[in-house]
């Protein structure tokens, strides 16, 4: 019988001969090491690419998150402004207190959207029709305007960051050459 010790033995002498104990040369360390490398320098760069694109999806989502909550407020931005409007001097003198926290009321709501970065877009009329801001409604010839003039603003637009809200509606001169 052979004892472990001598077994052991033999395997050492198997693997001796069999050869896989080769040591690898210079060349093969250095291409190891240049391919270990790369592979860092990939993973890093992956690394920081991950992080400045979380980064951005995060402040994305503080400034457009509330998108959909700022779009349904939009009429009840609208229906205050009409409100205010159709005041007359009568009604204000009658209800001061409630006309002034109807004006209150406004004012907040538009410095709780300033707070979030959604802002007015409020053109004049005379502006130049922008299709990125406005929304044409109607198309009419007005004596001495431009073709392409804002001549009537029917609601304010609003953004949020960088990104439209919702485009001002308005009306916009259809003048031809020679009939202003």
């Amino acid at each position: 019988l052979k004892s472990d010790e001598d077994s052991n033995i033999e395997e050492v002498n198997l693997l001796e001969d069999t050869d896989i104990l080769i040591e690898p040369t210079y060349d093969e360390i250095v291409e190891d090491r240049d391919n270990l490398k790369e592979r860092l320098m990939r993973s890093l760069a992956d690394l920081e690419n991950l992080r400045k694109r979380s980064d951005r999806d995060r402040k994305d989502a503080e400034i457009y998150g509330g998108t959909k909550l700022a779009r349904d407020l939009l009429s009840v931005v609208d229906n205050l402004s009409r409100a205010l409007d159709n005041i007359d001097e009568d009604l204000r003198k009658k209800a001061s207190a409630v006309v002034e926290g109807l004006e209150l009321t406004q004012r907040e709501l538009l410095s709780v959207f300033a707070k979030h970065k959604i802002d007015q877009i409020e053109p004049l009329e005379g502006d130049k029709f922008d299709p990125k801001f406005h929304q044409a409604m109607f198309e009419a010839p007005v004596p001495k305007t431009e073709k392409g003039t804002i001549i009537q603003v029917m609601t304010k637009g609003f953004k949020i960051g960088d990104r439209l809200l919702r485009a001002s509606q308005v009306g916009v001169s259809s003048n031809v050459e020679g009939f202003s």
